[in-house]
C-alpha cells in the first residue's frame, strides 16, 4: 500500500540488473533503426555526484528510455573523464612531501587508482538514480585503447597541418603552473590597479604618449604603443606633465579620471599620422614603436594602448605585424626572471604591481592611479586570477577549418535554438586552441626532439610504435620508458644525430573528451553504429567545452560535426534562485533527496522544470513534487484495486456498449498519449509533468473515479456497467504504466509487478513499448458534447450548493436534478446520453427532463449554451438505499430486503 521508495527502489534496480533488462531490451532491437545519445564524460575528481550531474544523467535516461520504447535501438554507454589537473592535485595533496617526494610513474599510478575508485562511486550513484546503460563496459579516457586512438587523432590533425608548436600568449595559471584553454577560464569580479603612464615621444621633446592600463606588472614587457587609424588624436598642453597625446574622444574622460583640468589643445592629427614613431620606455633604456591596431577603440583609456606581445592576444597579433618581438619575463610560477632586471627579478607578478608604480613615480611617469573593479578571467580549477603569458605551446590552428566548422554548426539542430548563435559566435571569435599542458597526469603529446639540434621528430613509424605501446601499457609507458623504447631502430635526425628526448607536455583534457566520437563511437561501431550520432546532451557551459572540442576535432579529421542534434540544459539554483554554495548552506545533495523521497521524486523534478533555462530546487519544491508523485501513485492504486477479478479476455465490454462517460475517458486517454508523445519528441518534458498531473487529478480522480466508484462498489460483479468501467480502467492501466517509464521507472515497475498479465508478458515494464493512439477511441463529437456536459455538471453543483449550505440536503444523492431545455441545441445535447448516465455523471439519485418549472425547487442554475437550459434541484423521491445511498422508489419493494434498491438487491442476490 505504501510506496516505501527508499527500500523498494533498490530492490527494483537489483531486479533489473539480475534479469539483465537493459541487455534484453537492446538485444531485441533492430540496430539499423538507431537513436544514439552519446554520453559526455563527467569528471572523476570525486566519487560523489552533485545535483547538476543528477539533472544531466536523468535527462539522458529519460531520452534513451523513451526512444527505446518507441522502437529505436537506443544504447547508452556511460563515460568518464579521468585525466587532468584536479585529480593530479588531489593526489599530490595526499602525498607526504608533495610532488617532489614521488616519481612521475608513481604519481600517475596513484592518479589512476584515484580515478578508478571515483568511477565506482559515481556508477553506484548513477544506478541509484534509475539510469540504465551498459554499466559493465563504460568508456573512460584513461583506458589504453582510448589513449592510443587519441594519439592517432592527433597525428591525423598534425598531418593535415592543423597542429603546430609556437610561442604565443595563452591563458596561464601561475598557481597551477599550466596553460589553460578558453573553456578552462571562468570570469569573476576582480579589483585591479588603474594607472595612466606617459611615454616620451622621441620626435617631439616635452611631448608624451599617454597609456592607461590595469596590469602595471606587464610594463616591463612593453615593446610598443598601439593607436587607432580611425581616431583623431590631440596634442594637449598641461602645466605639470608637458604636452600629452590623447585620443580626442577620450580627453574629457581623461581629465575627469586624472583631475587634470587646465589644458590647452595645441593640434589634432589622425592616428595614421602617428604610425612608426618612437616613444621612450618610462624606465628602460629602449624605445617602444608606435603601431596601428584595429583593437584600439574609444571605449576606455586614452586611445593609446600599452602593447606587450608576450602578455596579450591583440598585442601579439599587432606585434607580429610590426615585428615587435615577444618578451615575457615570467617563469611558470609567475615570478619575474632576470630578463625583467632590478628591482623586479624574483618578484611574483601580482606583488610587482606596487614596485612598478614606485619605479614609475621615480621616473616621473605616473600621471594618476586608482582602482578598477571589473570582470576578470580566473582559473576554473583553483579560481585564482590568470594571466596571458607567451610560452612555447602546442596549438590547433582553428583558422584552418573555421569556416567549415561554422557551416557544420548551421547543419546541426540546436535545442534550444539559441544554442546555435552561442557556439557559432564562440567558434567565430576563437583564437587557436592551446592543447598542451605542463602536467604529468594526461596523454602526452607524441613528439620527440633531437638532443643535438632541437628539431622536432614525429612520423608515422614513431606514431605506430606509440599506439601499439599505449594499447597494452597505457600512456603510463611514456614516463616509464626512455625515448629509445618508442623509436624505430636506426632513427636519425636530419642533422645526423640519433639521440632524442620526449615532449613531456600532456594534451588538454578537452582534447581527451573531444575525441570520444572516434575513441568510443567509431571504436565501438558494432554496439553504437556510425557517426554522426543523433544527440549530444550536456549543460549550456559545454558550448565552450565539450560540444566545441568535439566539433573541432571531428571537423578537422572528418569534415563534419559528430552530432545531428545538441540539447543543452541550464544550471541548478536553490529555491530562491541563488547559486548553490557550501558557505550559504543551500546545497541540495541528490543522494539525500533519494534517501528521503526516492529517486522517482527527483526524476519527477527533472521532468517538471524547463531545463532550457536555469532551474530551481529546494525542500518546498521537492515536497510539492512528492505530493504529485503520491497522487499519481494513488491514481494507479485505485485502478489496480478495482481491477480485482477482471479478466480482459472474458470480461471486456465492446466499445459500442460502453457508457458515454466511459467512451469520453478513452477519448481523453488518446489525447494524453498524443500530447505526451509530441512533448517527448520535442524534448519538452515539463509538458509531461503538467499533462500527467492534470489528467490524474482532474480527469481521473476528480471526475471519472469520483463518478464511477458507486458503480464499482455497488453494482453486481458482472453487471455491464461495472465491467465497462473496469474495461476503461484496464485501458488506463495498460496505457499509463508504460508512459511512466521514462520519468518514474521504479513506480512503473512496481505497478507492472502488481498487475495481472498474460503468461507471455515481458519480465519488466522497461520492455513494454510506448503506447500509440487507438483511432477507434477518438471521438471528437463526443468530446465536444462532454465539454458542455461537464459545464452542466458545474451548474448542477451550483444548484446543489444552496440547499447543501442551508441544511436541506447533505449528500448530493439526496437530490434529483430536473432539466428544462429552451433550444434545439440543448435538446440535441441531451438526446445522446441517457438520464441514468446523467445521474451517474452528476452524482445525484436521478435526472429527468421537464417542460415546465417544477414545484418545491430547492436550488436552481443556468446551464451551459447561454440561457438554453435551466437546471433545477429538488429533493429526491423514494427512500435511501443503505447500500448505494441513492434515494429511489424501488427501496422497500422487496419484503426480504426492504432497505435495498433494485440494483443493490440484484448485486446481493448474485453474491
Amino acid at each position: 500500500m505504501k510506496a516505501g521508495a527508499t527500500v523498494r527502489e533498490p530492490e527494483l534496480e537489483a531486479l533489473w540488473e539480475t534479469n539483465r533488462v537493459y541487455e534484453s531490451v537492446m538485444g531485441a532491437k533492430n540496430k539499423s533503426h538507431r537513436f544514439l545519445l552519446h554520453d559526455g564524460p563527467p569528471y572523476l575528481s570525486s566519487d560523489k555526484i552533485h545535483i547538476g550531474t543528477a539533472l544531466n544523467k536523468i535527462l539522458k535516461d529519460i531520452v534513451t528510455k523513451y526512444k527505446s520504447q518507441r522502437g529505436y535501438y537506443s544504447p547508452y554507454v556511460p563515460g568518464y573523464d579521468g585525466h587532468g589537473l584536479p585529480i593530479e592535485n588531489a593526489v599530490v595533496k595526499s602525498i607526504k612531501g608533495g610532488r617532489s617526494a614521488i616519481t612521475p610513474v608513481e604519481l600517475r599510478k596513484q592518479c589512476r587508482e584515484f580515478a578508478l575508485k571515483n568511477l565506482k562511486g559515481q556508477e553506484i550513484n548513477f544506478k541509484r538514480l534509475g539510469v540504465w546503460g551498459n554499466w559493465e563496459h563504460p568508456y573512460i579516457t584513461i583506458d589504453g585503447k582510448f589513449e592510443a586512438t587519441q594519439i592517432r587523432v592527433f597525428w591525423q590533425m598534425y598531418q593535415k597541418g592543423y597542429v603546430y608548436k609556437g610561442m604565443k600568449p595563452v591563458y596561464w595559471c601561475a598557481h597551477c603552473e599550466t596553460a589553460l584553454a578558453d573553456a578552462e577560464v571562468e570570469y569573476a569580479d576582480h579589483t585591479s590597479p588603474s594607472i595612466y603612464v606617459r611615454f616620451q615621444a622621441e620626435d617631439w621633446p616635452g611631448t608624451y604618449f599617454v597609456i592607461w592600463t590595469t596590469t602595471p606588472w606587464t610594463l616591463p614587457a612593453n615593446l610598443g604603443l598601439a593607436l587607432s587609424p580611425d581616431l583623431d588624436y590631440v596634442f594637449v598642453k598641461t602645466a605639470d606633465w608637458g604636452t600629452l597625446i590623447i585620443a580626442e574622444a577620450l580627453l574629457e574622460d581623461f581629465k575627469a579620471k586624472t583631475g587634470i583640468q587646465d589644458v590647452e589643445i595645441l593640434s589634432k592629427v589622425k592616428g595614421t599620422e602617428l604610425e612608426n614613431r618612437k616613444a621612450k620606455h618610462p624606465f628602460y633604456e629602449r624605445f617602444s614603436p608606435t603601431v596601428l591596431g584595429p583593437h584600439v577603440t574609444a571605449d576606455a583609456g586614452t586611445g593609446v594602448v600599452h602593447t606587450a606581445p608576450g602578455h596579450g592576444h591583440d598585442d601579439y597579433l599587432v606585434g607580429q605585424k610590426y615585428n615587435l618581438g615577444i618578451l615575457s619575463p615570467l617563469n611558470n610560477k609567475g615570478i619575474f626572471t632576470a630578463e625583467a632586471g632590478e628591482p623586479f627579478e624574483g618578484q611574483f607578478y601580482e606583488k610587482a604591481n606596487s614596485l612598478v608604480l614606485e619605479v614609475l613615480q621615480q621616473h616621473h611617469a605616473l600621471i594618476a592611479q586608482g582602482k578598477l573593479n571589473h570582470s576578470y578571467p580566473h582559473c576554473w580549477r583553483c579560481h585564482n586570477p590568470v594571466i596571458y603569458r607567451a610560452t612555447d605551446q602546442w596549438f590547433v590552428s582553428i583558422d584552418s577549418f573555421r569556416e567549415k566548422a561554422l557551416e557544420e554548426i548551421r547543419n546541426v539542430s540546436w535545442i534550444p535554438a539559441r544554442g546555435e548563435n552561442r557556439i557559432a559566435s564562440m567558434v567565430e571569435g576563437r583564437t587557436d586552441w592551446c592543447i598542451s599542458r605542463q602536467r604529468v597526469w594526461g596523454v602526452p603529446i607524441p613528439v620527440m626532439y633531437c638532443t643535438s639540434c632541437g628539431e622536432t621528430l614525429i612520423n608515422d613509424a614513431l606514431i605506430q610504435n606509440i599506439v601499439r605501446c599505449f594499447e597494452t601499457e597505457t600512456s603510463d609507458a611514456w614516463w616509464a620508458h626512455e625515448a629509445d623504447y618508442f623509436l624505430p631502430p636506426g632513427t636519425k635526425c636530419s642533422c645526423g644525430e640519433g639521440h632524442f628526448t620526449k615532449e613531456m607536455d600532456i594534451m588538454d583534457v578537452w582534447f581527451d573528451s573531444g575525441i570520444t566520437h572516434t575513441a568510443v563511437v567509431e571504436a565501438r561501431a558494432e554496439e553504437l553504429g556510425s557517426l554522426p550520432v543523433e544527440l549530444y546532451l550536456e549543460g549550456s557551459d559545454q558550448h565552450r567545452g565539450w560540444f566545441q572540442s568535439a566539433l573541432l576535432t571531428s571537423v578537422a579529421i572528418r569534415g563534419h560535426a559528430p552530432y545531428k542534434s545538441v540539447l543543452t540544459h541550464g544550471f541548478v539554483l536553490d529555491q530562491d534562485g541563488r547559486k548553490m554554495s557550501k558557505s550559504l548552506g543551500n546545497v541540495v545533495d541528490p543522494l539525500e533527496v533519494i534517501n528521503q523521497l526516492g529517486a522517482d521524486v527527483l526524476r519527477l523534478w527533472v521532468a517538471s522544470v524547463d531545463y532550457t533555462n536555469d532551474v530551481r530546487i529546494g525542500k518546498e519544491l521537492l515536497n510539492q513534487l512528492a505530493e504529485v508523485y503520491r497522487k499519481v501513485r494513488n491514481t494507479i492504486r485505485f485502478v489496480l484495486g478495482n481491477l480485482h477479478g477482471f479478466d480482459i479476455k472474458t470480461d471486456a465490454v465492446p466499445y459500442a456498449q460502453l457508457s458515454k462517460l466511459d467512451q469520453y475517458m478513452l477519448d481523453r486517454l488518446q489525447q494524453i498519449v498524443q500530447t505526451l508523445t509530441d512533448a517527448f519528441d520535442a524534448y519538452e518534458f515539463h509538458r509531461y509533468y503538467q499533462v500527467l498531473q492534470n489528467f490524474c487529478v482532474t480527469d481521473l480522480s476528480a471526475l471519472y473515479f469520483d463518478v464511477t466508484k458507486d458503480i464499482l462498489y455497488t453494482a453486481p460483479k458482472n453487471a455491464l456497467e461495472r465491467r465497462a468501467v473496469q474495461t476503461v480502467l484496464y485501458e488506463l492501466l495498460s496505457t499509463l504504466t508504460p508512459m511512466l517509464v521514462p520519468v518514474m521507472p521504479h513506480m512503473a515497475e512496481d505497478i507492472w509487478l502488481n498487475s495481472q498479465k498474460p503468461n507471455d508478458a515481458p519480465t519488466s515494464i522497461l520492455q513494454v513499448p510506448w503506447p500509440v493512439v487507438v483511432d477507434q477511441y477518438l471521438n471528437p463529437v463526443l468530446e465536444a458534447n462532454f465539454k458542455e456536459l461537464l459545464r452542466m455538471k458545474d451548474a448542477v453543483n451550483i444548484a446543489l450548493e444552496i440547499p447543501r449550505t442551508g441544511g436541506l440536503i447533505g449528500s448530493s444523492l439526496e437530490a434529483a436534478i430536473l432539466i428544462e431545455t429552451h433550444s434545439e441545441e440543448s435538446a440535441e445535447l441531451l438526446a445522446h446520453i441517457s438520464s441514468a448516465e446523467l445521474a451517474t455523471l452528476f452524482v445525484v439519485s436521478s435526472v429527468a427532463l421537464v417542460n415546465t418549472v417544477p414545484e418545491e425547487i430547492i436550488g436552481q442554475a443556468e446551464g451551459p449554451l447561454g440561457s438554453a437550459m435551466t437546471i433545477y434541484a429538488v429533493k429526491a423521491s423514494g427512500k435511501k438505499c443503505v447500500r448505494c445511498w441513492k434515494y429511489l422508489d424501488s427501496v422497500g419493494q422487496n419484503a426480504q430486503h426492504p432497505e435495498l434498491c433494485h440494483t443493490c438487491l440484484e448485486a446481493v442476490s448474485l453474491g
